[in-house]
């Protein structure tokens, strides 16, 4: 492992020199060898791809069969219905797949286009695409890092990595600290660099260990890669559906044959018969009615700051319950935050702190006089504490260059990782003050004074016990603790060694990476959901404990795991214990893979958040992956089914809520579908077992299955959300879609359509004896009419239509209105007519339409006050 070896083995180890570089020759000989320092990518799937994709599927096929069984029988207006509804949906699902995995491209950006070389003795700029294994790289602040490094030289080098590993913080390097062990985190490995972290502050030089795909991103993005694609539960309750309904119209149709053999039928004539029948058994507008409601719900969300990528994702976040989210930048606001400060023996909140109190006022000037950030008008430069502390100026109206105009920088000591102290002095009138800042130990070590209450004391052991218990409860509240001493002297011209002596302790000031406030109140709304909420992050055990606590989503630290002992479980073990825990600290990407991989082995719906390169691959292996829109990187976004383009908690709560709407209606819109279906099969099954005229064409059947019934589903799968949803659990992912009563539902939903359609049929035989056509009619216009009030129950199980608002969904009134003027004008325009082959019909036989289609509708709202009756007795039991 490099991070355990000396720079000097690592030297002879590579073959390259760390005073002169390589050679041009032997970087051209290994670049030749190895590579271009650059991230593969995954070959793009082609337009004929993409489109077989949206053609494979079951349903489709049968769709297609269908439709070539038309053609040939010579009908071909039915064939071509049937492949515009195919086409339709094939279109819907390329405009949204073609804008899917662009992850590896993403990761591929995230590589810095330059790097600054030693070869032959010489520094060069050349393409990070050049480096090779050896090559002696110099990095300075604000650079990206081009490859994974050994540090060989490191003076104050601080690397930002919270897009890599969760820090909050820039990351102090040390090139000669040795690290011990051969497994250790990549955020604890303080003598290397890795490609695509950012260089904060200092400098330093290392050698190139790792090129490319070996370099620790490029690991990612061979997670990336390589991760399954995962079906979603309604794409695999579809596809089954559809192969059930394929073996139910198969069976159908041999069942006409044996049937038409016994009856002494016309052998075609019952061939054109059954083939209605197994188009009645299909819903042919399914595929493309779910595919729309779902593009509906999407664009929904979209107004709602959430973007789905795939349309799928929508149903899915309505089986979500458990939640994996990243801590920084995700439940925190990721930015540090003072939150507490030390004077006078007193803790006090932030809120608290007074400028007038020359003890608290003096801790602000020493905190944003010895910092070297910078923060104004939104405007952030620096390190992220130190932003913190010029931050509490600006709080209390003492600003940083007011200060610095008023109180000149006359010397300093710069930060030093070994010392972990920073010193500057200020003018103050005629004399200067000495502020020095660091760590509350380094501090106490040189202060042997402190102010209280305006009066200098001795600073005795007891006093230094005091701070010291004030400062460990503020770490124990996972504070990061920043102290603070002065002095007075009467000239500059001092030695520097002797500015950190003999200070005067003044205080010391906690701070944090807060939780977002929106976010405690978004997980207690999870929780009534039954969604459980889970931290996942790169951070120390205790600092996330802390904000998990506050937060609600753990109660103390026998609930938080590491990454180093999630290593010493295999993947049985860890599944079998990973419900024991709702924290997982110091964790690694492969930690956070594993992670969701333990809670799916459970049979949970899993979301996964988060915002950097190494939430990546965990965002893939979840079911549904959120990454944040501001401060998310590409490559999250590239990975996510979901993107929240506000970064709040809040809104995957809210699309949650939306997605469980959207699944409720889309179930609304099928159980429509085949309750209107099997009605059909029905009038028809029983017409031919009885050996009654054949009440409907193949034609009438294709009309009112892709017409008549898709716009009152539309209308169904956009209808207004239930508020309660919320208050319910989640959706079990394995449920059948006629689970409870739905099935039953169907069944008798079926049977009443198909007899209203054959009572309607066989009265206007009765009506008409001489005129088979005009009973066809009838029993076409009574389908679809009853079809069409039909709909108005399916808003909701149990509610009634008067209870759920008759003119909420506006959308299904329009279609049925619209779907009983498409039903008048079919069989009264004369063109049309012929090609339906319909009688027009009296305003007596309109009335009689009428009162037959309300039977379905008006028994199903009876229905409703005896399911009622039963969920209040369930209840009060």
């Amino acid at each position: 492992m490099w991070f355990n070896e000396e720079a000097k083995e690592i030297e002879k180890k590579l073959s390259t020199n760390i005073i002169n570089g390589l050679s041009k020759e032997e970087a051209e000989k290994r670049l030749l060898e190895n590579g271009p320092n650059k991230l593969k990518g995954k070959k793009k799937k082609s337009m004929f791809m993409l489109l077989f994709e949206q053609i494979n599927d079951p349903m489709i096929y049968i769709l297609l069969v269908a439709a070539i069984i038309s053609a040939i029988l010579g009908e071909v207006s039915d064939a071509l219905i049937i492949l515009l509804v195919i086409i339709i949906n094939a279109v819907i699902g390329v405009v949204q797949e073609s804008k899917a995995e662009k992850a590896l491209e993403a990761l591929k950006n995230l590589s810095t286009p330059k790097a600054v070389v030693k070869r032959d003795g010489e520094i060069f700029e050349i393409d990070s695409s050049d480096l090779v294994i050896g090559d002696i790289v110099v990095i300075d602040a604000g650079r990206y890092i081009p490859a994974d490094i050994r540090l060989v030289e490191a003076a104050n080098l601080k690397i930002e990595e919270s897009a890599f590993t969760g820090e909050s913080v820039p990351v102090e390097k040390h090139a000669n600290i040795i690290n011990e062990g051969d497994s250790l985190h990549v955020a604890e490995q303080a003598n290397m660099a890795f490609m695509s972290t950012l260089s904060t502050y200092g400098r330093g030089i290392g050698i190139v260990i790792a090129t490319g795909m070996d370099t620790q991103i490029g690991k990612i993005a061979k997670m990336l890669d390589t991760e399954e694609d995962n079906t979603t539960p309604l794409q695999k309750k579809l596809a089954k559906l559809g192969k059930t309904l394929g073996f139910l119209a198969v069976g159908i149709s041999i069942l006409m044959f044996i049937v038409s053999m016994f009856q002494g039928r016309d052998f075609l004539t019952m061939f054109m018969t059954s083939i209605s029948l197994a188009v009645a058994a299909i819903p042919e507008g399914l595929p493309a009615i779910v595919a729309i409601v779902l593009a509906l719900g999407v664009q929904r969300m979209a107004k709602q700051n959430a973007i789905i990528r795939k349309l799928p994702s929508v149903e899915t976040l309505g089986s979500v319950n458990i939640i994996c989210s990243d801590k920084t930048g995700t439940l925190t606001i990721n930015k540090m935050t003072v939150k507490k400060y030390f004077v006078n023996n007193k803790i006090k909140s932030l809120e608290e702190i007074d400028k007038e109190n020359p003890e608290s006022k003096l801790l602000i000037e020493g905190m944003v006089l010895c910092s070297d950030a910078t923060s104004k008008e939104g405007v952030q430069t620096g390190d992220p504490t130190e932003i913190a502390l010029v931050d509490v100026g600006n709080k209390v109206g003492i600003f940083k260059d007011d200060l610095l105009e008023e109180h000149k920088r006359v010397n300093e000591i710069p930060f030093d990782s070994d010392r972990k102290l920073m010193t500057t002095v200020n003018k103050y009138g005629n004399k200067f003050n000495v502020f020095t800042k660091g760590a509350i130990d380094n501090i106490l070590k040189i202060s042997n004074k402190i102010l209280i209450n305006r009066e200098i004391k001795e600073l005795s052991q007891e006093e230094k016990d005091k701070i010291l218990k004030a400062s460990d409860s503020l770490s124990d509240e996972a504070l990061r603790v920043i102290a603070l001493g002065y002095k007075i002297i009467d000239s500059e011209n001092v030695t520097i060694d002797s500015l950190e002596k003999d200070l005067i302790f003044i205080g010391f000031m906690g701070m944090i990476d807060p939780p977002r406030e929106e976010v405690k109140a978004s997980i207690e709304i999870s929780k009534k959901a039954g969604i459980r909420t889970v931290m996942i992050t790169g951070d120390h055990k205790n600092t996330a404990i802390a904000i998990a606590k506050e937060l609600g989503i753990a109660n103390d630290i026998s609930q938080a795991m590491s990454g180093a002992e999630i290593d010493t479980y295999n993947d049985e073990d860890f599944t079998k214990i990973v419900n024991n825990y709702r924290v997982f600290a110091r964790v690694s990407p492969e930690h956070k893979v594993k992670i969701v991989k333990a809670f799916k082995a459970h049979g949970n719906i899993v979301s996964m958040t988060g915002d950097g390169v190494n939430d990546a691959p965990s965002l893939q292996a979840a079911d549904i992956g959120v990454a944040m829109g501001i401060t998310g990187t590409d490559v999250a976004k590239g990975a996510a089914d979901m993107i929240l383009t506000d970064d709040n908690f809040t809104t995957i709560v809210n699309a949650v809520e939306e997605g469980r709407n959207i699944f409720t209606n889309i179930k609304k819109s099928i159980l429509f579908l085949l309750s209107c279906n099997l009605g059909e099969i029905v009038a028809l099954f029983v017409a031919i077992l009885f050996n009654l005229d054949t009440p409907l064409l193949p034609i009438h059947l294709l009309w009112v299955n892709l017409i008549t019934d898709s716009f009152p589903a539309l209308s169904l799968g956009v209808d207004p959300g239930d508020k309660g949803v919320m208050n319910k659990a989640p959706r079990n992912p394995n449920e059948s879609l006629f689970a409870g009563r739905s099935g039953l539902m169907v069944v008798i939903n079926g049977l009443l359509i198909g007899a209203t359609t054959l009572f309607a049929f066989l009265y206007s035989e009765h009506l008409y004896p001489e005129s088979l056509r005009h009973a066809q009619t009838m029993a076409f216009v009574v389908l679809s009419v009853s079809q069409l009030f039909f709909s108005l129950s399916m808003r909701n199980e149990t509610r009634s239509i008067i209870q759920v608002g008759l003119l909420k969904n506006t959308w299904l009134i329009g279609a049925i209105v619209f779907g009983i003027a498409l039903q008048y004008s079919i069989i009264t325009i004369p063109f049309t007519a012929k090609l339906f082959k319909v009688y027009s019909l009296t305003i007596k036989d309109w009335l009689i339409v009428i009162l037959i289609s309300l039977i379905p509708l008006i028994i199903n709202e009876i229905l409703k006050i005896f399911y009622r009756i039963s969920e209040e007795k369930t209840t009060s039991s």
